[in-house]
């Protein structure tokens, strides 16, 4: 494929998360690009099997479907080309290259599995287009279904980056914790994380990380919660970032561990395929916050999806095998 710059083309970037299908729909034309539509699917592909390394048959079933649904967006917006990247539920399961396998047989769609240091390049490259990150490193953080990327850069490059098998929906079902989550939940969970992440610690202080991007659907969940608490909306199509204020994300995390389930889904601003998940991302974002002198925190609102729409722009030669 080449990118004639006379020539319009639109390309539908599918990422098939642990939680959501999620799927980009943009138009391009030289080395710019504009967003038609974007779209996410609850499938929870972890659900039931995550721990034992499979994708259990609802799980599987749900993904064939959400994949159905986006291939019928992208006919109805005629793109030239399809390119769906899988992430940790589709990497690690025993059964992962069969769900592969159908989704090309059942719709014709290609899936290419990335490595965790792939999935965090383009992280980066999509939090770059979202954040100045200026010349200090910052702890970029991107906590997915089934794993968390943790990746140290500033605007120039990456110092380091590492993915790590621990997903909110990974943990969720390894702790089973009670609702509202108690005290020993919460610290069972922290244990595993000080054990799973001394070196990302190292890191984070050897470079003497004092600002945490957050790039995942947990970080817009907790900003939403909070523009909703002060009477406000965010508008995504105008803001790719969001500034979070430490006092009141502090009020909202207390509120989400003393809160049930029940709870959750009735408030503002969280919608319902986060609710049972976003205590385990608090969790995880509390951890780092107590262990690395965090000043201040943002939210990101591009990620792998928009990473990869730029890789795509800037090195063609590299992906075009893929479209």
């Amino acid at each position: 494929m080449e990118m004639d710059d006379a020539k319009m083309m639109r390309i539908g970037i599918i990422d098939l998360g642990t939680n959501t299908f999620n799927l980009l729909l943009n138009e391009i034309k030289g080395q710019e690009y504009k967003v038609l539509h974007k779209n996410k699917i609850s499938v929870k592909l972890g659900e039931g099997g995550i721990t034992k390394g499979i994708i259990a048959p609802n799980a599987y079933q749900r993904g064939l479907e959400a994949l159905k649904s986006h291939k019928k967006t992208l006919k109805k917006f005629k793109v030239h080309y399809i390119y769906a990247v899988a992430t940790s539920a589709i990497r690690s399961a025993s059964n992962g290259n069969k769900f592969v396998k159908d989704v090309k047989k059942i719709l014709d769609i290609d899936i290419h599995v990335i490595n965790g240091e792939e999935e965090a390049d383009l992280i980066y490259n999509g939090v770059k287009q979202a954040i100045d990150l200026e010349d200090n490193p910052k702890l970029i953080v991107d906590i997915g279904g089934g794993s968390t990327e943790f990746i140290i850069a500033n605007s120039k490059e990456i110092f380091w980056r590492k993915s790590y098998q621990l997903g909110a929906a990974r943990l969720l079902e390894m702790f089973d914790p009670k609702d509202p989550i108690s005290g020993n939940d919460v610290a069972s969970i922290e244990h595993h994380l000080s054990n799973s992440l001394k070196d990302m610690i190292e890191y984070a202080e050897t470079y003497e990380v004092d600002c945490l991007i957050g790039s995942s659907g947990s970080f817009d969940t907790l900003a939403e919660m909070i523009s909703r608490k002060n009477g406000l909306q965010i508008d995504w199509k105008q803001n790719t970032s969001f500034d979070f204020k430490m006092h009141e994300y502090n009020e909202i995390q207390h509120l989400i561990y003393l809160s049930t389930l029940k709870e959750r889904l009735n408030m503002d601003g969280l919608i319902p395929m986060r609710a049972d998940m976003i205590v385990i991302s608090v969790v995880i974002i509390n951890f780092i916050l107590n262990k690395l002198p965090i000043q201040t925190m943002h939210l990101s609102n591009y990620a792998l999806k928009e990473g990869l729409i730029n890789q795509l722009l800037r090195t063609p030669d590299k992906w075009q095998k893929y479209l």
